[in-house]
């Protein structure tokens, strides 16, 4: 989940390097850390916590690299070893002429060390990289080729890796590769550079080449070579960029999360735009191979997913079971990959991920697609490494989103999700056109709704400093919104580091009921429906028992005044459509509780945006 950036050219280094690491910090910010190739050597400089330690710490050394024009820069997520300076990268070989940046984790590097060890090397660190500095610089000094070296190298390293690679004898030679983490090269004119992701280059280069697993490049100020892992040189595929460097600007919120959860409206529009025409004509998804054949066939679907991807999943279920009539698993990435699963030609594989790049649900569609099944792949990134495993492609077109916390992307998830299920709905005829229209011109209003809730903020603001000082937290909801609960529980806890916790309201007796007294908050999400009745007696049950309680409804039923303790109300909305419109408060909730605790909103403790490690 690190983020890696390198560059080569003619800049000054440093503060490309610099700004490249400030766009990739959602992926980690224990530590930090750049190498730059001086006049006579190599010299490597480390801090620990935010980019901005790692600045001042280079403030004593401008005169050292203010003429350099090559380097590599690193930005941590602490997996082997603690966030320490020692541990932090770029980590180099004893005679420190070799260094590189890792992302990813090295399976066997307790069997690599061991042999290293006994070949003389001394080990500094706690972390599986610097194993591979060790193993690529004894491969050089055997061979006397960068390039070579790291491909001997990689053909003994099992795990997952990007790496870029500098020696001190190659004064403008940079080398990297991969293994399932994410790796691209930007094209400039007389400049390239090398980063874990778009942002950290598009302020530079709207030209870049995706490296596939176990491809090597090789770069210098006017080349670039590519071979694979057995020396072949190979095709350089060239792509334009689709984004600007303005989608990494504030725009003038105080944070990221803030900004991303008001571009929601704008969000859904854009993922309408040529999929959704009006009520009466069939959604079009033109990447979606899923034929009327296609369907007859299928004995089952399976989404896998982690964290709000999850959340999003489990509406999804609940959509295409409803509407199509087909059976639905949903699982956790994590679990998919370490059991015996079911899947054949005849289940089509849902891999749901913002990044397209996190490593459990990759692993996941690789294994199912080696039995054979359809998979469908549903990201914000359709230049990702999941994307290109698919034989179907749901682009979700929620541009960049810098906030750890999803928030916009897991709408657009809902948005692909609802466009889905009525596509195959279409398709299989299985549901009642009259619903079906209906359905179609509710997702047209969306965004008017969602724009109505965030305009008037005053009440969320309000309940969220009421409970802002809670150090546990419940939300509650059943049918199609326990999805909803469950993430506004897990917004919360990302960002404020509250105990939140979701739950099936109907379950609540059945355990969790026992930690309800006057100090804990339930909300209930009470949306008009067919359990809305159900969840009021619920929400009751919880009052009884002396709970502080909150409704977020779009009900004006006169019990909820006696009821609950704070209501937050939203537009009128359908129940299908109502996940929807009822997590856009949740977020804002979660959002206002963490300013008002003073947290860091956009980058909070030990997470990072993109998780590419299983």
């Amino acid at each position: 989940m690190c983020g890696i950036v390198g560059y080569v050219g003619y800049r000054s280094v440093v503060d490309i390097l610099l700004d490249g690491l400030e766009q990739l910090e959602y992926r980690g910010y224990d530590s930090s850390g750049i190498a730059v190739k001086c006049e006579n050597d190599i010299k490597v400089y480390k801090a620990i916590g935010k980019l901005n330690n790692l600045r001042e710490e280079l403030k004593s050394h401008v005169s050292e690299f203010s003429k350099s024009t090559m380097g590599i820069g690193h930005i941590r997520w602490a997996t082997h070893g603690a966030p320490t300076v020692l541990n932090a990268h770029p980590h180099t070989c004893n005679h420190g002429d070799l260094v590189l940046v890792h992302n990813g984790i090295i399976e066997n590097y307790k069997e690599l060390r061991e042999r290293l060890e006994k070949r003389g090397c001394v080990f500094k660190s706690q972390t599986d990289t610097e194993v591979a500095a060790h193993l690529i610089a004894d491969k050089y000094n055997e061979t006397g080729d960068l390039t070579e070296a790291v491909r001997l190298a990689t053909k003994e390293i099992e795990g997952a890796y990007a790496l870029c690679v500098m020696h001190n004898d190659h004064r403008t030679t940079i080398v990297a590769t991969k293994r399932n983490a994410p790796l691209l090269v930007g094209l400039g004119d007389g400049e390239y550079l090398i980063a874990s992701d778009v942002p950290a280059i598009i302020k530079y280069t709207k030209k870049a080449m995706y490296l596939t697993d176990n491809q090597i490049v090789t770069v210098t100020p006017n080349s670039i070579k590519l071979i694979n892992q057995e020396g072949v040189e190979v095709p350089q595929k060239i792509e334009m960029l689709p984004w600007e460097p303005v989608a990494l600007s504030k725009m003038g919120y105080k944070h990221f999360m803030l900004k991303e959860i008001h571009e929601q409206p704008d969000v859904i529009r854009n993922i309408l735009v040529g999929k959704l025409h009006t009520a009466a004509e069939p959604v079009i998804l033109n990447e979606v191979k899923l034929t009327k054949d296609t369907l007859k066939k299928l004995n089952r679907i399976q989404i896998i997913a982690c964290g709000t991807s999850l959340h999003a999943a489990m509406v999804g279920k609940y959509l295409i079971e409803t509407f199509c009539g087909i059976s639905v698993d949903v699982e956790a990435s994590s679990e998919y990959i370490y059991r015996q699963t079911v899947t054949d030609e005849h289940t089509l594989v849902i891999g749901v991920s913002q990044s397209g790049e996190t490593a459990d649900t990759l692993t996941a569609i690789k294994q199912a697609k080696s039995k054979g099944s359809h998979i469908l792949i549903i990201t914000n990134r359709p230049d990702s490494s999941m994307a290109r495993e698919a034989d179907s492609l749901l682009s979700v077109n929620a541009g960049i989103e810098v906030s750890v916390a999803a928030t916009k992307s897991y709408i657009a998830q809902l948005m692909a999700f609802y466009l889905l299920s009525l596509y195959m709905a279409e398709i299989k005829e299985s549901t009642d056109l009259s619903i079906i229209q209906s359905i179609k011109n509710e997702l047209m209003l969306l965004p008017q709704k969602i724009e109505q809730v965030l305009s008037n903020t005053d009440e969320i603001q309000k309940c969220a400093r009421k409970y802002s000082g809670t150090k546990d937290f419940i939300y509650i909801a059943r049918g199609i919104n326990l999805p909803t609960a469950l993430e506004g529980a897990l917004k919360l806890k990302e960002i404020s580091y509250i105990n939140a916790t979701g739950y099936a309201a109907g379950e609540l007796k059945h355990g969790p009921i026992a930690m309800l007294d006057e100090s804990m908050p339930v909300l209930s999400i009470l949306m008009k429906g067919i359990v809305y009745e159900k969840l009021l007696s619920n929400s009751e049950e919880a009052k009884a028992r002396n709970a502080r309680m909150i409704a977020l409804t779009n009900s004006n039923d006169p019990k909820l005044d006696e009821l609950f303790d704070c209501i937050i109300r939203v537009p009128e909305v359908q129940e299908f459509l109502s996940p929807i419109l009822a997590v856009i408060p949740l977020q804002l909730i979660a959002y206002y509780i963490a300013e008002f605790l003073g947290k860091d909103v956009d980058q909070p403790r030990n997470l990072a945006k993109s998780v590419t490690v299983e």
